[in-house]
């Protein structure tokens, strides 16, 4: 009994100085009354700017540090936005739903154009499916409130299944592809550069991409707080990214050479994936409000979401 009380004692000491690190962390970061807390992920256009190194002398012009953050897919990301953890991010098109539902004080502040290609239904090279409609009754991976998660809403759609028809298995990127390679599932619906990978290492075949079914956007955020006390900063981000963005699309090769050894893939992998990216960092618009509106508008109809959201609510006015 003593040794349990003991054990006991720690783990409350331990999460209490895991608490107390968390929100010191935080609050020292928002004393710290010009920083940027930057949240990306292992692959795309915010990695390429923090290895690229041109932000950091930029805002220091202003008094501003940047300090980076990474995260393995977005729903965390966005997460860390909401508590307050960071100041700016990106992800797809599906976890912003989630966040603006749960209430996150996010601002979509600009999007990259649709990439239908960069996100796949998978399975096995010899599995006997076919077709999406083959998907009923079978389990399928996924990241939960990832933006695969409205290509399989929307695919299965097109295929005349019903979402409860199929069994959702919710894993993140590095378990579902041991998921998937030990056949535990039947299909695996993944974005770039792990569909690549996978391609690439097991032979699986795609069912179907986002082509002709989503957009398939990635969307840069900001805090709405940050936004509404830095929106020069935010600017200057934005300025920056474009920049990584025109050197990312006229060498695809040095991008990937770039990135390969940061992710862990092939050079070769990754110019793959490169190559079903799209570019250009643009400032939202009505149409693409409208386009997320949809998402949001199927995952409320599914039950996904407790309640109706306005994309509107939350995307950056112009000139603001």
């Amino acid at each position: 009994m003593r040794r349990i009380v003991q054990r006991l004692i720690a783990a409350i000491v331990l999460s209490i100085g895991i608490v107390a690190a968390a929100v010191g962390t935080s609050y020292g970061q928002d004393s710290q009354a010009k920083v940027v807390r930057i949240g990306y992920q292992k692959y795309g256009k915010l990695v390429l700017l923090k290895s690229k190194g041109t932000l950091e002398p930029k805002l220091a012009a202003d008094g501003y540090k940047v300090v980076w953050t990474e995260f393995p897919s977005g729903p965390p990301l966005l997460e860390a936005l909401n508590v307050g953890a960071i100041d700016f991010g990106n992800t797809g098109e599906a976890p912003p739903i989630f966040a603006q539902a749960a209430g996150a004080p996010i601002q979509y502040v600009a999007y990259e154009p649709p990439a239908p290609k960069g996100e796949a239904i998978l399975v096995p090279k010899d599995s006997p499916l076919k077709s999406v409609a083959d998907l009923k009754g079978k389990k399928v991976a996924l990241n939960k409130g990832s933006n695969v998660h409205y290509l399989l809403v929307k695919a299965l759609e097109k295929a005349g299944v019903r979402y409860s028809e199929i069994e959702p298995v919710f894993l993140a990127p590095a378990d579902a592809r041991a998921a998937f390679e030990r056949g535990a599932v039947d299909a695996w619906v993944i974005w770039d550069p792990f569909q690549a990978a996978a391609e690439a290492a097991t032979g699986a075949r795609t069912l179907a991409d986002g082509t002709g079914i989503v957009a398939n956007y990635q969307f840069y955020f900001a805090s709405k707080k940050f936004l509404e006390a830095n929106p020069k900063i935010v600017d200057a981000v934005l300025a920056e990214l474009s920049s990584v963005d025109d050197w990312a699309k006229g060498d695809i090769h040095a991008v990937a050479e770039q990135l390969a050894p940061a992710i862990g893939l092939s050079v070769p992998v990754v110019e793959v994936a490169l190559k079903r990216q799209a570019y250009g960092i643009k400032p939202i618009t009505d149409a693409v409000i409208a386009d997320q509106q949809q998402v949001a508008d199927a995952f409320f109809a599914l039950n996904l979401i407790p309640k109706s959201i306005k994309i509107s609510d939350v995307a950056r006015k112009p000139g603001s």
